[in-house]
């Protein structure tokens, strides 16, 4: 029986999955400091606040979950307890000393690029003992590859990832896309070498995890050293990932339209492994509105190439991303979205207004949109994608698939899986475990999940 670690910690994620990702790893880097996980920020010693700059209003929402927290250590601190307060992430990176001089309870910044150095962080802000401790800011972006100081540190243990997990194989972004801040927050493009990645995902299928979702900023722009020195693509990288014992499913995300090669096309289609389901962000259908976005492509050139992709996986099961009342979105151009939406059909998408980001181009255009009319339009284009949801759902029922089963369900003997084509699916346990992969056929479909019952034999 494991004894109870001396320390906690308590990470709140927001945003990503690469954020997810983050945290999970910062969890692994702080065990070699004793520090054990907990669900409650009332038992943390350290409270870390991992932070994504894409929604609206992202800083003001972390301040305010500051403002919940300092009573909670001002109250430790009375008791004799450590009680640290870190903020971590995209905001921490385009905020950087701000968030000390608006929130002194915090006592540790620090970016997407600097948690590998948490353990020397910790140690440094809890040395002597003193409550009133030091601030660091740590929002540089290293020279040292986070990911091999990681491993040479002999933190890349992976603690409680389950059957599913991710690996961040690429990050950072050359795009600029006018309404986003990620290359100001994450840094220019950087591929992980194909031996660091591979390790990784060995490790976590000797671990126990089937399947590996791949990350990356813009995951489809990967162009990583192999062992010979050539770069491998993506495609050639599941190629590679797809012969590691144990691993039975292989996902990747966020691609972009700009980068869809042929051999990840091909990838998608041959490759038994690669699971029928893309994301494919376009963010709108007009093709002024894209280009107001610097998104380097047209509306046509998304449907096209959604066609190739199609016609080489025919099951192929589409995700995307839309911006409403980006500045100058006319009704002509939000009707050129809905266009697009219907010609393509989505089996799964996500959507929001579009809010502004200070330091990027957009944040600065003078055809802002009204809130009333981007709450309208967001909510005519929800209508319509929740629609194809549904349809796109409708037509599992009594259909067969094999389906990884991933936690407990909510009613007793219950399991719940991911289908291949990434919806939650519930079942009658029936003796089998979390880890399995079985046959089943659905019995029923509801609007985000499906019933099904097991196929024996």
């Amino acid at each position: 029986m494991n004894a109870e670690p001396a320390k906690k910690v308590f990470i709140k994620t927001y945003g990503c999955q690469m954020n997810v990702y983050d945290s999970q790893r910062m969890n692994d880097v702080l065990d070699t400091l004793g520090y054990g996980a907990t669900q409650s920020p009332q038992d943390a010693d350290l409270i870390i606040l991992n932070t994504c700059h894409i929604r609206e209003k992202a800083a003001e929402k972390v301040y305010s979950e500051i403002g919940r927290l300092r009573p909670l250590k001002q109250a430790r601190i009375d008791a004799g307890k450590q009680a640290v307060i870190a903020v971590a992430g995209c905001v921490a990176q385009a905020e950087g000393k701000e968030i000390i001089r608006r929130a002194p309870a915090v006592d540790l910044v620090f970016g997407p690029q600097t948690y590998h150095r948490l353990p020397q962080l910790i140690q440094s802000i809890t040395a002597d003992g003193s409550l009133k401790r030091k601030k660091i800011v740590e929002t540089d972006f290293p020279a040292e590859d986070k990911f091999e100081a990681l491993e040479n540190d002999k933190t890349g243990k992976h603690l409680n990832r389950g059957v599913s997990a991710f690996v961040t194989v690429q990050e950072g972004c050359d795009k600029f896309c006018s309404f986003c801040v990620v290359p100001f927050t994450r840094g220019a493009e950087f591929s992980r070498p194909v031996a660091q990645i591979r390790a990784e995902t060995q490790e976590l299928a000797a671990a126990g995890v089937r399947e590996i979702t791949l990350l990356g900023q813009n995951v489809n722009a990967y162009s990583g050293a192999g062992e010979n020195g050539e770069n491998y693509s993506l495609g050639r990288l599941l190629e590679d990932l797809s012969d590691i014992d144990g691993i039975e499913r292989l996902r990747f995300t966020t691609s972009h339209p700009r980068d869809m090669d042929d051999e990840l096309i091909a990838a998608i289609a041959s490759n038994d492994k690669v699971m029928p389901y893309l994301h494919l962000p376009v963010q709108a259908g007009s093709d002024s509105i894209l280009k107001s976005m610097n998104r380097q492509h047209t509306a046509e050139h998304y449907i096209n190439l959604v066609g190739k992709i199609r016609s080489a996986r025919p099951d192929i099961a589409l995700s995307g991303d839309f911006i409403v009342g980006f500045p100058g979105e006319t009704d002509a151009d939000f009707e050129d979205t809905l266009a697009l939406v219907r010609e393509v059909t989505y089996a799964q998408a996500y959507s929001f207004k579009y809010s502004v980001r200070p330091g990027t181009k957009a944040a600065d255009m003078a055809t802002q949109v009204p809130e009333e009319v981007k709450s309208e339009r967001l909510a005519r284009l929800q209508a319509l994608l929740n629609e194809q949801q549904m349809q796109f759902n409708q037509t599992f029922l009594d259909r067969e698939f094999d389906l990884l089963l991933e936690r407990p369900g909510r009613q007793e003997g219950q399991l719940v899986g991911r289908s291949p084509y990434l919806q939650s699916v519930h079942i009658d346990g029936n003796g089998h475990k979390i880890g399995d992969i079985v046959r089943v056929c659905v019995n029923s479909v509801g609007p985000n999940s499906l019933s099904a019952h097991i196929i024996e034999g």
